[in-house]
């Protein structure tokens, strides 16, 4: 099986590690990838501010770059519930209908397409030590993973997964939420680093780098011994 791959805006400049830990997984299992390297973004910032139209033409080019019928696979359920749920509202009955709505059957989230696609669930995997799970609002509420990344992460040797309280609170990112609303954001990941904390967590894990970024910027402000750790990166522990 050949699939392309979505690597989102923020993952390509900040964390391009979970890029190419998704890579690592998906050629161990067999997949071939295509990686086009004119692909930027999916067009979520502009839409989620205001700026429809700029997110449409940010769109047309995410579209026209996937023109195909593989499998599309992105490490962020952020991306890819935002092009199943609102590329409808950009481009339903418009010159690309048929195009985007081939793309919403095409396109995965990371866990999600391994659970469920390959049917696969144990990678081999080896981390010492004790991970809770944050369930992202996109990847719960818009793209409806919640069994998954768990069902990946209680097959990883030497982990344990224990649930924080209110693992699907909001964690205070919410794109632009973060910059605008500052004083909240920061409260929000101080409930839910400190939710971690509770469990004795050594690994806060999920499948948005966003979430991620949030949290660890307030941790490493902290200078707690916590960290954070993209699903990708954890299926990868322990291969070498």
């Amino acid at each position: 099986m050949i699939v392309d791959i979505f690597i989102p805006c923020f993952v390509d400049q900040v964390h391009p590690h979970v890029g190419v830990n998704m890579v690592k997984v998906l050629e161990k299992l067999g997949c071939g990838i295509n990686y086009n390297p004119e692909q930027t973004c999916c067009g979520q910032p502009a839409f989620n501010a205001g700026y429809w139209d700029e997110a449409r033409a940010v769109g047309e080019k995410f579209i026209k770059e996937f023109q195909n019928d593989r499998y599309i696979v992105s490490p962020s359920a952020s991306c890819t519930g935002f092009v199943k749920n609102y590329y409808p509202k950009m481009f339903h009955n418009s010159v690309l209908h048929n195009e985007f709505k081939q793309i919403q059957r095409n396109i995965y989230e990371f866990s999600d397409f391994l659970v469920n696609v390959l049917k696969i669930t144990n990678l081999g995997a080896t981390l010492k030590g004790v991970a809770t799970y944050h369930d992202s609002c996109a990847a719960l509420r818009e793209y409806g993973i919640k069994q998954e990344p768990r069902t990946l992460l209680s097959k990883v040797h030497g982990l344990e997964l224990r649930e924080m309280k209110d693992t699907d609170t909001c964690c205070g990112f919410g794109g632009t939420f973060a910059a605008k609303f500052e004083p909240i954001s920061v409260g929000m990941a101080e409930q839910k680093v400190n939710n971690a904390l509770e469990v004795h967590a050594d690994y806060i894990v999920s499948t948005d780098m966003s979430c991620l970024l949030h949290l660890e910027t307030y941790i490493q402000k902290q200078k707690l011994k916590l960290k954070v750790m993209h699903i990708a990166d954890v299926l990868v522990s322990g291969w070498e």
